[in-house]
């Protein structure tokens, strides 16, 4: 009982934080998605320390320098939104330093390391393309100049589309795990997730999107046309699934039951964010090709 009402009033925390987060500017959404980028990207870091006990051997200079050009990549997708009065964005400088960052950080391991080796970098280099590009694309959709010129009753929502995406995966996840208790008898993938089911994970894609038809057909149609909720909430649910046993075989092979603690009863970011963070290319993708 009081697990329960632990994982309960943290679960509240988190979607009220999320919801003011995604819902009051652009200036919160990029602050929130930000934020759970750098601490998403600190719990993989040591997933693999924990998977590869020689990642423990990088520098200094290495460690911080990752967690920089991270920061400064986050700040590259935000674009032209946020500028100064001199004409100088946030974009524009996080793209200098990104490239400053990657181009000297390699150099700076090679003479600051005690054992220089390409493995480490190679890890360090995944991490920025499994955690830190995805949160900047979810950014660019956010701030993207398509997404904000769509208005209802002069209301901007360029929050639409990441909110959508969060709301289907959370749909699947629910859904999956109802279905799964309630007729689960197949094992998914029992290897990397003993505990999610065929039955489960099958019924809890095909009615996330039966949630989503239903309601961009009756509802939705004033902002998305109704094959763009279908195909998004295909994306969500598929390569969200694939995202949660992607991070899940991450914690196998680190022999660890979550990625982090900052949540009581729901683990770490990583845990938390593991479907959004497959989903959202292939949703920005989709959405730069066939909707804006």
């Amino acid at each position: 009982m009081k697990t329960f009402i632990t994982r309960t009033i943290s679960a509240l925390f988190f979607v009220a934080i999320m919801l003011g987060g995604i819902l009051w500017n652009e200036a919160s959404f990029f602050l929130l998605f930000f934020l759970v980028n750098l601490f998403a990207l600190l719990e993989y870091f040591k997933l693999v320390r924990q998977i590869d006990p020689s990642y423990h051997e990088i520098s200094q200079w290495h460690r911080y320098g990752l967690v920089v050009a991270s920061c400064a990549m986050m700040m590259a997708f935000t674009g032209n939104s946020f500028g100064t009065s001199g004409g100088i964005t946030l974009g524009f400088l996080g793209t200098c330093m990104t490239v400053i960052f990657l181009c000297v950080l390699p150099m700076g391991e090679i003479l600051m390391g005690k054992n220089f080796s390409l493995k480490t970098l190679g890890y360090s280099a995944l991490g920025l393309l499994y955690v830190t590009v995805p949160f900047g694309l979810l950014v660019n959709l956010r701030l993207s100049y398509n997404m904000q010129a769509v208005a209802i009753d002069g209301a901007h929502i360029g929050y639409l589309i990441p909110l959508l995406l969060i709301i289907f995966i959370w749909i699947n996840d629910t859904m999956a795990y109802i279905v799964g208790s309630l007729i689960g008898r197949t094992p998914f993938f029992p290897s990397i997730s003993p505990k999610k089911t065929t039955e489960g994970s099958v019924g809890g894609m095909i009615l996330a999107v039966a949630a989503a038809g239903v309601f961009g057909h009756f509802w939705g149609y004033q902002w998305l046309a109704f094959q763009h909720w279908i195909v998004l909430s295909c994306i969500a649910a598929v390569f969200g699934t694939a995202g949660d046993l992607l991070e899940s075989k991450l914690k196998r092979m680190a022999g660890v039951k979550d990625s982090g603690k900052i949540m009581p009863g729901h683990g770490g970011f990583l845990d938390r964010f593991d479907s959004l963070i497959l989903a959202t290319p292939f949703a920005w993708f989709y959405i730069y090709m066939f909707l804006l």
